[in-house]
Parts: C-alpha cells; sequence; structure tokens
C-alpha cells in the first residue's frame, strides 16, 4: 500500500513549500512536527513514540536539518527524498534519502545530491557535479559541470558557479556571487569574482 501520510518536521516558510511538493507526490495528509506552538498551524510535538512513518526535515538552517535528521533516523522514522514533478532529473543522476527537489529544478547527468540536501526551485546542478550532506543550494543557482560543493554548505540565490570548482564544507557563497576558483572550508565568500571576506570556522 502506498504512503499517503507524511511528517515534516519544521512548521516555518520551507516547511510550507515542502508541505506543497509532498502534495504534488501524492501524500494525501501532512503532520507538521515541532518543539514549538505555531498559530494556525496544527503541530504535533515529535517523539520517538509516534507511529512511524515516512518523514522529511522542513528546516532551511544545514546544521539543524542534520541533527534533525539524524535524531528521527534513530527513532526508526522513514526519511523520505521529496523531488517537485517539474523538476528534471536525469536517470543517471543520484538522490540520495532525505533531499528536496523544488519547482522547475534540472539536475543533469551523473550529478550526486547527498542525504540532507537541498536543491531549491530554479536551481541548475549539471553533469558530475557532487552536491554535500545538508548543503542548500538556492533558488537559481547554477553550478557548472563537475562542480564539488561540501557538507553544510549554503550557496546564496543567484549564485553561479564555473566548470571544476571546489566549494568547501561549511561555507557560504554570497547572494548573486561568480564562483570563479576554489573556496575553502568554513568562510564566506561573495562577489564577482567571489572573493573571500571571512573565516566562519574561527568567528572573525
Amino acid at each position: 500500500m502506498e504512503a499517503t501520510e507524511i511528517y515534516i518536521y519544521g512548521c516555518g516558510g520551507h516547511a510550507a513549500v515542502i508541505a506543497d511538493i509532498a502534495a504534488e507526490c501524492g501524500y494525501e495528509k501532512v503532520i507538521f512536527l515541532d518543539d514549538a506552538k505555531f498559530d494556525g498551524v496544527n503541530v504535533l510535538k515529535f517523539s520517538p513514540e509516534l507511529k512511524k512513518a515516512d518523514i522529511i526535515i522542513g528546516v532551511g538552517d544545514n546544521k539543524a536539518r542534520k541533527n534533525l535528521q539524524n535524531l528521527v533516523c534513530e527513532a526508526g522514522f522513514n526519511v523520505v527524498s521529496l523531488i517537485h514533478p517539474s523538476a528534471v532529473i536525469s536517470t543517471s543522476a543520484k538522490i540520495c534519502r532525505g533531499v528536496v527537489v523544488m519547482p522547475n529544478a534540472v539536475i543533469n547527468a551523473r550529478a550526486v545530491i547527498k542525504q540532507g540536501a537541498i536543491v531549491n526551485s530554479a536551481s541548475v546542478i549539471e553533469h558530475d557535479c557532487i552536491i554535500g550532506e545538508f548543503t542548500h543550494i538556492s533558488p537559481n543557482v547554477a553550478l557548472a559541470g563537475g562542480v564539488e560543493v561540501g557538507d553544510l554548505t549554503h550557496v546564496g540565490i543567484g549564485s553561479c558557479v564555473i566548470q571544476g570548482v571546489k566549494i568547501g564544507a561549511r561555507s557560504v557563497i554570497g547572494a548573486g556571487s561568480v564562483v570563479v576558483k576554489d573556496v575553502n572550508d568554513g568562510v564566506l565568500a561573495y562577489g564577482n569574482p567571489a572573493r573571500v571576506s571571512k573565516n566562519l570556522d574561527q568567528g572573525m
């Protein structure tokens, strides 16, 4: 029997978008989970004792999403991926669990989207790209072929990255940036061309 219910852990705007995608994917009932109350939204508090069902994390913050996905996995819930029907996904691409692919995104040949990543609306992930765990590729981002993006990194809205560039883990690429060379772990980089402005790992 096909699943008709899904839990979404989170109640903010990102969770609302995921709820729409879940409906497009055939889920008849969405149950929001959170530790806080939200006006106008029926929310359950997460507990390992809840009925086991499909679940996805509806939180935009990369680190929080990782922690919550680990929590629900350990509790025995079935973490799924959701792909909007308008997205174009190559048959040779690999989509791992807990991934959300939003409307009009394109993921081309042999790309790998690792667990917990967000591929946001109208973004383009070209051939042979590797997107790290719990990374967020924002709307209208364009990654040329062979780009690698490390775990827990956020690539800001409207950015583009040229072919073969490697962006490190835990980094942030500012909105509208043009990335033409490798970016190290744990830094903030932005501009055209993108330049490092801050070491995030050292809290500078």
